[in-house]
């Protein structure tokens, strides 16, 4: 029996909605975030020394990272490849813009919405009334100099490859479309959100309008901002 480790409102609802989509039945272990910190429980480190979600067990196999989990969950049940293009010239560009996708969500465009989500907390913290003007300029700069522009550079790159295909890797929906929701989803609830990148917010709409997306929702919870 496949097993998920999935923490409430996390980048691992993408787990549940790939075996959602490939039709595999699981089991759920569900985790509340700290309501403080907002950081996983300490739970999860009986399970992962890293103690982070999501974390799939198969078997014997216990598998983090959210990118090696749609890869072996592709490769291990995806026998028809639906959801991943085959090894095979036929679909060599197709596979090849898979796995980048599949590697960009997590590697490029994931940081700078991490960073957006530090400035904006910078802006927040309580702390005393003649600190925070400085930790608000500190934070703003940050925010105009270099979160900013990246974060818009990640959009633009995002938004010009879906004005050109309707999914990530190609023509049909593969995981790496899973696997680029949840920066998107994140982009779309932080700094000054998606802007005007109809072809982003399209694809958002797209994804929420799947059925396995809807029951991955029904199970693992659905995402709510965190703001930035």
């Amino acid at each position: 029996m496949i097993v998920v480790h999935h923490l409430e409102n996390s980048r691992s609802l993408r787990i549940l909605w790939m075996l959602e989509e490939l039709g595999l039945d699981y089991e759920l272990q569900q985790y509340a975030r700290d309501r403080r910190t907002l950081m996983a429980p300490p739970e999860l480190r009986q399970v992962h020394a890293l103690g982070k979600a999501p974390i799939l067990q198969d078997g014997s196999r216990v598998l983090a990272e959210s990118g090696a989990i749609l890869d072996y969950l592709a490769d291990q049940y995806d026998s028809q490849r639906v959801l991943s293009p085959a090894a095979t010239p036929a679909e060599a560009d197709e596979r090849l813009a898979y796995r980048y996708w599949l590697h960009y969500a997590e590697g490029s465009a994931m940081p700078p919405m991490l960073l957006t989500l530090v400035v904006g907390r910078i802006r927040s913290a309580p702390m005393p009334f003649f600190a925070k003007p400085i930790a608000r300029a500190i934070a703003d700069r940050m925010e105009s100099t270099f979160v900013g522009p990246q974060r818009h550079l990640h959009l633009d790159w995002m938004e010009l490859r879906l004005a050109g295909t309707p999914w990530f890797a190609g023509e049909r929906f593969t995981a790496a479309d899973i696997q680029m929701s949840f920066p998107l989803q994140a982009a779309a609830g932080r700094g000054d959100g998606l802007g005007d990148r109809p072809a982003l917010a399209a694809f958002l709409q797209r994804i929420e309008r799947r059925p396995a997306y809807q029951r991955a929702v029904a199970r693992g919870g659905a995402l709510k901002p965190i703001g930035g």
